[in-house]
């Protein structure tokens, strides 16, 4: 009733004597061994799973090997939101892979220039990666540094303002016989010095100005002017007029967010009287934050001063990969016309060797399918002897 045992119990390993055309494909076929559940592997093999990939050098393999690594990268681009990278990373073709695709098309290229230059590459890629994440942080840094400087010299100012407000309040305020301040407040319209008169005079206003979101003045204590503000306001889905009163100097100074006690005359004239005893307490709240603000901002402009120390390894890499590219160029270019003459005429004058087929190899008439043909013999059996059919289609890597 079992369909299949490499399905259900697993498999030693897999051999591939060909490259699917999407790198999906590729994971998925070496998934079928490397999944959790493999026994034959657990019991016979150490745990361990070959996957065999039969490639041949110098041949459309590698091109194969190229097309899956372009593919694979624009799957990464996309999957990763990085379309618009200048700089592509060398990804695996899975999680676990101890080779990516310009490994493998430098191992079958048989140039093993071209295996250092991927080498280079990929750490020229991380150090370009891991400087951009530097000058990142760098930038951050910069503007928390700017902006926490702004509040710290913006805080300062509220100080020294608000300590101003608070002398001129103390300079001017009364007190009884018990040192307790008295609440001097004038209301315009009122003659009376009573809280109480005074207080009704102001719920009555909280309840029916309109100052169409302008601060309108209505009185004032110890010199500093008492203003109203009317604002609309929507509570429920319903749309109503919110009278909030300030007192002021330097700053609006407010008790309850503004606010009146609607149901004590007595509470509601002493509001403004309220809101400027709460300056020392505020001016605390604003120490507390300058001292924060100034032990962050030495760490910032630590940071912020900070250089990335690998700029000379990444430009000597940089000028490595410079050096080997042109190399590689070097070696890939065609001969002259002069060499190529000499080759082929050394050529000719070469005997031939008994049971041996003359090969020309120049540039003019080379053909890449019998160069395939002819560069791979399988042991035992002279190349010269196999059909077409029976040629091998790679070795075994």
């Amino acid at each position: 009733g079992k369909p299949s045992r490499t399905v259900l119990r697993g498999e030693e390993g897999s051999n591939a004597l060909d490259l699917p055309d999407r790198p999906s494909d590729l994971q998925q076929r070496d998934g079928r061994g490397v999944r959790a559940g493999n026994e034959i592997a657990k019991h016979f093999a150490g745990n361990n799973v070959d996957v065999i990939i039969y490639a041949v050098e110098k041949s459309l393999d590698s091109y194969k090997f190229n097309l899956l690594h372009c593919k694979q990268t624009f799957i990464s681009q996309l999957k990763s939101g990085a379309m618009g990278a200048r700089t592509i990373d060398e990804g695996a073709m899975d999680e676990k892979s101890g080779m990516n695709f310009s490994e493998y098309m430098a191992l079958l290229s048989g140039n093993t220039d071209l295996l250092d230059k991927a080498k280079l590459e990929k750490r020229i890629a991380s150090l370009e990666g891991e400087r951009k994440s530097f000058h990142k942080g760098r930038r951050d840094s910069e503007f928390k540094l700017e902006t926490k400087v702004k509040e710290l010299g913006g805080n300062t100012a509220a100080i020294e303002a608000m300590t101003e407000d608070w002398n001129r309040f103390l300079a001017a305020a009364r007190t009884d016989k018990d040192g307790n301040r008295l609440n001097a407040v004038r209301v315009d319209g009122v003659d009376s010095t009573d809280e109480k008169v005074i207080g009704k005079r102001l719920q009555e206003i909280a309840k029916n100005a309109t100052t169409g979101g302008l601060y309108k003045p209505i009185g004032e204590l110890y010199g500093f002017p008492i203003k109203v503000v009317s604002e609309r306001m929507l509570k429920e889905g319903l749309e109503f007029t919110d009278n909030r009163f300030v007192v002021e100097g330097n700053y609006k100074y407010t008790y309850n967010n503004g606010h009146l006690a609607m149901a004590d005359p007595v509470a509601a004239a002493r509001n403004f009287l309220n809101a400027l005893e709460r300056i020392p307490s505020i001016i605390d709240q604003y120490k507390g934050k300058n001292e924060v603000l100034e032990k962050e901002i030495p760490q910032l402009q630590e940071i912020a001063g900070k250089v990335w120390k690998k700029e000379d390894e990444l430009k000597q890499l940089k000028s490595e990969l410079a050096a080997l590219d042109r190399k590689i160029q070097l070696e890939l270019a065609p001969p002259t016309p002069e060499i190529a003459e000499k080759e082929n005429k050394e050529e000719q004058i070469k005997p031939m060797m008994e049971g041996a087929s003359q090969i020309h190899n120049t540039a003019s008439n080379r053909d890449p399918t019998k160069d395939f043909i002819t560069e791979h013999i399988v042991i035992g059996r002279p190349s010269s002897q196999l059909s077409d059919e029976n040629r091998p289609r790679g070795i075994k890597m």
